[in-house]
């Protein structure tokens, strides 16, 4: 499936403005998603990020992603629900997962846990879509997020199908986030991610 052609023909199909809680990683990836959705939903941004490590890591990102939602304009609703942070969760989930390789099952684990969480949120409290901004990125697997996505999704709450990155969307963010000067990390968030960063600097640095 073509996730992107399939979400701009739900978005043609729309005959109103839905609600959708949109499940965000950071605000850089979430600027690209905001500008082509917002049009069209009245959206809450989710942050719902056990992954993330260390804690100073999360609050960074957390108030960097309050500080562009504040400032960005839409015509429809645009507000962010900030979700305790709970690294616990994210280890005991991943803890026979330590050594897998990024975009590996360890991988999968967190997409599903974050989706899982939105999914629940979004039924609690009302919302008619739910989804994420993890597709925006060219490190994240579309397939895997989508197919949980739609594992989840009942007839009261459709999963946004989407994939970001489509249409120079990771491009987009780059953009976004030098025009907001928005801070941008050098990885994904979770400790294992961190030091597959840190090994990948010290091979470039052997190299030289």
């Amino acid at each position: 499936m073509d996730y992107n052609k399939e979400m701009e023909k739900r978005i043609e199909e729309l005959d109103h403005v839905p609600s959708l809680l949109l499940h965000s990683c950071c605000a850089p990836c979430s600027s690209a998603v905001l500008e082509r959705l917002k049009e069209h939903f009245d959206i809450t941004i989710l942050y719902y990020n056990p992954n993330i490590e260390p804690y100073e890591e999360y609050v960074k990102r957390k108030e960097e992603e309050q500080r562009f939602i504040s400032k960005l304009e839409s015509p429809n609703r645009l507000d962010m629900i900030d979700a305790d942070y709970n690294n616990d969760i994210f280890k005991a989930l991943t803890e026979a997962h330590e050594f897998d390789e990024e975009r590996g099952p360890r991988c999968y684990i967190c997409y599903k846990e974050r989706l899982r969480y939105t999914f629940e949120k979004a039924s609690t409290l009302g919302y008619e879509y739910f989804g994420t901004t993890l597709s925006v990125s060219p490190y994240k697997l579309s397939k895997w997020i989508n197919e949980i996505g739609l594992d989840l999704e009942t007839e009261k709450v459709k999963f946004l199908v989407a994939d970001f990155k489509k249409k120079n969307g990771y491009k987009r963010s780059i953009e976004l986030s030098r025009e907001h000067n928005l801070y941008r990390q050098d990885y994904c968030g979770c400790i294992y991610s961190q030091r597959e960063n840190e090994r990948r600097r010290q091979n470039l640095v052997e190299e030289e």
